[in-house]
């Protein structure tokens, strides 16, 4: 039940962050801190199911403190 809450929150954060990007390179022309804020932004989403999959708890632990 938490994993899927933790799943469905970080592809939602991952969603609106695209979305954020995708506006501020449309609308508002800023292209050099919008590409590192879908960098940044994305790779939350990406260390947490890393966490997820992780082989202990140490191993989540540590993967998690990376996401944070």
């Amino acid at each position: 039940m938490e994993e899927n809450l933790i799943s469905e929150r970080r592809i939602s954060l991952a969603v609106k962050i695209v979305r954020m990007y995708q506006h501020l390179s449309e609308h508002k022309r800023e292209f050099i801190l919008s590409k590192q804020l879908v960098r940044s932004g994305t790779s939350i989403a990406a260390n947490i199911s890393e966490a997820i999959g992780g082989i202990s708890r140490a191993d989540f632990s540590a993967k998690m403190s990376i996401a944070c």
